[in-house]
């Protein structure tokens, strides 16, 4: 039983964490789950035995090749096989490759007739036995199977007179077809290199093919049918490399040949369609030459017409400047200008004199004014047949440029056709002459080739063919049954943690301790359904039944009960809850509703009613009321009536019931007010508490949950002490926890917990199912010593 907590104060575990996991808690999982794991086990340990007792034993047949290496120049004089040398493994791990692939196994296939063969077909699940005999079989139990007449004997594997043809790689319906029996020797086929632990170079030229099929003959035909295959196909395929070679350089020569016939031809065509005799370098020296004199009069042309253009746009953009300077030398402008010249000295003269309204100055303007126009008119004339010599010197320039710009390019493409023709010329030679190189080369090797042709060594051999199995190689029946039986225990032990793992409630003291750091203050077992505790039992038991007590109110009449020893430990630990003295108020709540609490709280003040002490018990949960239906009294003024109202000491007194039956005092809730949490949060609660402190030894006070409601975590707040109950496996963590902590935020002193409907036929409970049952009976006598030590 959890020890008591410690005086003075709430009892928190400071030296346990909360995540802290130990070994037997894993261990109380287990035991917890324990047929499930052994359901599990069992399952799946006889469903593995089962089926390898179904399974048909397995035989291995072995067949041993050599593989040398192969000359890499195929179309050598040497010899083709190489007995000595260094090895080659990218050419042993080719071989390798071969041996598991689809193309040879086909062949294997078909060689056997392995699509209509019943033997290679059947698994020889002997369908016919019955699964106990398979395990008698298994065990060793059963005699060997006979054989049936007709059978082959032991070793007795005819070898294939010939390897069928390999599949055309065009054959994909054939391919198709044969997959699945392909896929079925690949599945069993295994390809080893043999080495050699007796030298240090441990490589070996040999391999090793090992087939398992569960017909012995059918594992040595087809390992021995393998083996013949490899050597047949290696040799095809160096004899078909030869000859195949053969085959092309044949058709190379004659392509060869062909090409450059045909390319005399085309040089020969070239040469007539583009008129070329000769493609010397004279030749194409006398075209650059010319081409490079034309260049220099087309380079001429352009200069003179654009001096050409120069005096036309100069001419045409400034006509003044031009006629200035072009008609200095007209005789008729220049006698025009100089009577110009005195008649301007006349007027300027009579000016001195008169003005210019004067007749004989007006008559010199008139003369100067004609002899302007004469000038301008002169002028004019000069400038237009300048004008026009210039346009015409322009295009002569322009036509010359034209010419010699034709000729320049007539030239340059004649240039650059020759310069084409050539290079295509020597392109074309250059083919020839590399088609005939190619030529002479391939003929030298086809010589080489039907020299090689002439005999052709196989490089793989087969060594050892296969016998037919005595004995099987598997499957390994036990080792896999144990295997199964271990796994299915960690299965089964992972389900059971898993399951643990999902549990969020609390089933235990060990979770009260390590969950909410909270002592454990009792353990109340779980009873039947056809069994009534709302009452705590008692000596008195008998005594209350003639009194006409409500037969709701009785448990039954043992007082040796586990109910009964559960309660008294719950007394004891209350009056041991506080140095000095036991508390006077408790409050009993829970987390959520349908915990007990309200049971607790009723049992709980009978147990300390019994040690003769005056004990009230308090229905402070004006929500939910019960206390009056579990007494069977009237409700009509209670706790509500006493908040809301102004009495005196004496009045609230007697609203105080007293019931008969057990000798305890009852104040029930009174009519449900609209505002409970406001009237026990009120100075008049405070007041009732210390009236009634004064006249009573024990006050029990059931509240409304504590993770529902804010009543019990205000009712906390004037009690001595806290008693929080719990639905053993019912319980949350987390709200067990919260309303923890709602208590300890107000600075409520919690006593403990009082883990409530707990079955102790489980495991974590076996201790506490005994302390029950034992013979220790005298706990009642020290918690009447310990109500006498407090009255005093």
């Amino acid at each position: 039983m959890t020890s008591l907590p410690p005086s003075g104060g709430s009892y928190i575990l400071e030296n346990r964490t909360q995540d802290e996991t130990h070994l037997r808690d894993y261990w109380r999982a287990v035991r917890k789950h324990l047929w499930l794991v052994i359901g599990i086990t069992l399952f799946v340990t006889m469903l593995a035995a089962i089926y390898m007792a179904r399974k048909p034993d397995i035989y291995q047949a072995q067949a041993r090749v050599q593989v040398n290496l192969e000359n890499a120049q195929a179309l050598g004089a040497a010899s083709a096989v190489i007995v000595g040398g260094s090895s080659d493994p990218a050419y042993f791990n080719t071989q390798l490759q071969i041996l598991t692939g689809p193309g040879l196994l086909r062949r294997v296939v078909k060689t056997l007739n392995l699509e209509n063969d019943p033997a290679f077909n059947s698994t020889r699940a002997a369908q016919s036995r019955s699964i106990w005999q398979d395990l008698q079989r298994m065990f060793g139990i059963g005699g060997r199977e006979q054989k049936k007449p007709g059978d082959a004997t032991t070793g007795d594997v005819p070898l294939v007179d010939s390897v069928a043809p390999a599949t055309s790689q065009g054959d994909l319906a054939e391919s198709r077809r044969l997959a699945p029996y392909v896929g079925a020797i690949q599945a069993n086929l295994q390809v080893d290199p043999v080495k050699e632990s007796r030298l240090q170079n441990r490589d070996t030229r040999l391999i090793d093919i090992n087939f398992k099929h569960s017909d012995p003959q059918v594992a040595a035909k087809v390992v021995n049918a393998i083996a013949d295959a490899f050597v047949v196909q290696n040799k095809e395929r160096r004899t078909t490399n030869t000859v195949t070679t053969g085959e092309f350089l044949d058709r190379r020569i004659a392509e060869l040949q062909s090409k450059i016939r045909n390319g005399e031809e085309r040089l020969q065509a070239y040469a007539r369609g583009n008129e070329i005799l000769s493609i010397a370098n004279d030749t194409q020296n006398i075209v650059v030459a010319r081409l490079a004199a034309l260049n220099t009069q087309l380079i001429e042309a352009e200069n003179d017409r654009k001096r050409a253009e120069a005096v036309y746009n100069t001419i045409t953009n400034r006509p003044d400047a031009v006629s200035a300077q072009a008609l200095g030398g007209n005789a008729q402008l220049n006698e025009v200008e100089s009577e110009l010249s005195k008649l301007r000295q006349r007027r300027a003269e009579l000016l001195f004199d008169y003005t210019e309204e004067w007749p004989q100055v007006k008559a010199v303007d008139e003369q100067i004014a004609l002899l302007e126009r004469r000038a301008e008119q002169v002028r004019g004339r000069a400038t237009n047949i300048l004008l026009t010599n210039a346009e015409t010197d322009l295009r002569k320039a322009r036509a010359r440029e034209a010419a010699a710009r034709a000729d320049f390019e007539r030239q340059k493409s004649a240039t650059v056709n020759l310069n084409e023709a050539a290079i295509q010329y020597r392109i074309i030679e250059q083919e020839i002459a590399t088609y005939r190189n190619l030529l002479n080369g391939l003929l030298q090797r086809s010589k080489e080739n039907d020299v090689i042709l002439a005999g052709t060594p196989n490089n793989i051999l087969v060594v050892d063919y296969g016998l037919a199995p005595d004995a099987p190689v598997g499957p390994k029946r036990m080792q896999s049954i144990f295997l199964a039986f271990v796994l299915s225990i960690a299965l089964g032990v992972a389900l059971a943690l898993f399951l643990e793992y999902l549990d969020d409630t609390i089933r235990s003291v060990e979770d009260v301790e390590k969950m909410l750091h909270l002592p454990a203050l009792a353990v109340i077992p779980a009873v039947g359904s056809g069994t009534r505790r709302r009452l705590m039992p008692g000596s008195g038991a008998s005594a209350l039944q003639e009194r006409n007590a409500s037969p709701t109110l009785l448990l039954h009449a043992d007082n040796r009960s586990s109910l009964a020893e559960a309660y008294r430990q719950l007394r004891t630990s209350v009056l041991l809850s506080t140095a000095g003295r036991a508390p006077k108020t408790l409050l009993v709540t829970s987390s959520l509703p349908s915990e007990g609490k309200t049971t607790t709280a009723v049992n709980t003040a009978l147990s300390l009613a019994q040690t003769g002490a005056k004990v009230l018990i308090i229905d402070a949960d004006m929500r939910r009321p019960r206390l009056h239906s579990i007494f069977e009294v009237d409700n009509s003024r209670g706790l509500s009536a006493l908040l809301s109202t102004e009495m005196s000491e004496a009045e609230m007194l007697e609203v105080v019931g007293k019931h008969e039956a057990s000798g305890m005092h009852l104040l029930t809730s009174g009519p449900v007010p609209p505002n409970p949490a406001e009237l026990i949060g009120s100075e008049q609660m405070r007041r009732l508490f210390s009236v009634l402190e004064a006249n009573y030894t024990h006050i029990v006070v059931d509240s409304p949950p504590i993770a529902s409601f804010t009543d019990g975590v205000l009712i906390s707040t004037m009690v001595d002490g806290v008693l929080l109950v719990l639905h053993g496996g019912k319980s949350s963590r987390d709200v067990a926890r919260r309303s923890r902590q709602l208590l300890l935020d107000v600075g409520a002193k919690i006593f403990g917990v009082i883990l409530n409907n707990v079955d102790l036929q489980s495991h974590d409970y076996h201790y506490y199912q005994s302390y029950y049952h034992s013979s220790y009976y005298n706990e009642d006598e020290t918690a009447d010593q310990i109500a006498s030590d407090a009255k005093a």
